[in-house]
């Protein structure tokens, strides 16, 4: 099974828990807290953290869903970020452009703690990592703020990008836990359609020439029946199942459909 769970350590999930408290310091501040607006927001940013950790925990299982989560993960800080940008521009705020010294001054917080091996702050620690945007995040204007949440939010949103192309590659490449045992099931099928048809013996004893399928030309396995009215007798199925369902019922020795044969898988 796949490695899961883990997400403290990823700095996507790091970055947009703190997109979350910021958010909901950001609301309770400076948005009417019975408005719809309020709720939506505080909603997004809390889906942004959650998806990511629950897909990472989804990991070990399917890779398919940890990929979906993610996904989930992006579009709902993407929906924070234009609900971000609204309030700007409805209420006549600037917003900062990415070179803008506010801008850049945020942008080296992140910098500088990846690349100061002094600084021994526990970023997988929401609390601190709070604490060493507070001047930002805390900060008496509410443009202030939102500016601040937008670059953050582009940050998560670039970390979410990269991590997507990665689950991508890792999932056509090798898939999760589900998508392997249904490969191996798969191959497993092939494998006993082939040990059947080269030893084809038909309940007389007689063997049997394997006819292709009706349907998609392949070679037929012989099978027998296991519920139904026609329990235990014989017919011929396809030896693509379960992509092709084609069947030909079991011919007697005089070349007429044997009467206990099924067209049924």
């Amino acid at each position: 099974m796949r490695p899961s769970g883990g997400y403290l350590k990823l700095r996507s999930y790091q970055v947009a828990t703190l997109i979350y408290d910021g958010t909901v310091s950001f609301c309770d501040r400076f948005v009417d807290k019975r408005s719809r607006t309020h709720n939506r927001m505080v909603q997004a940013a809390r889906s942004g953290g959650k998806n990511i950790a629950e897909g990472s925990r989804a990991a070990a299982t399917t890779s398919q869903t940890e990929l979906r989560l993610v996904n989930v993960a992006r579009a709902s800080l993407e929906e924070l970020l234009l609900d971000y940008e609204d309030y700007l521009r409805q209420r006549g705020h600037r917003q900062w452009d990415k070179n803008d010294p506010e801008a850049r001054a945020v942008r080296a917080l992140g910098k500088q703690h990846e690349t100061d091996h002094a600084d021994q702050t526990d970023w997988s620690d929401p609390l601190a990592h709070y604490k060493a945007y507070a001047p930002w995040l805390e900060h008496s204007d509410a443009a202030v703020v939102a500016n601040t949440l937008l670059c953050l939010i582009h940050q998560a949103n670039y970390l979410l990008d990269q991590q997507i192309s990665a689950l991508e590659r890792d999932f056509v490449q090798e898939g999760g836990y589900s998508e392997q045992l249904a490969a191996a099931r798969l191959a497993a099928r092939r494998k006993q359609d082939q040990t059947d048809q080269s030893d084809m013996t038909d309940q007389s004893g007689k063997k049997q020439k394997a006819p292709t399928c009706p349907q998609c030309g392949k070679p037929m396995a012989l099978r027998t029946a296991r519920k139904g009215q026609r329990a235990g007798s014989q017919f011929w199925g396809c030896s693509g199942y379960p992509e092709c369902k084609g069947t030909r019922p079991l011919e007697a020795s005089d070349g007429t459909d044997r009467p206990g044969g099924s067209t049924k898988s």
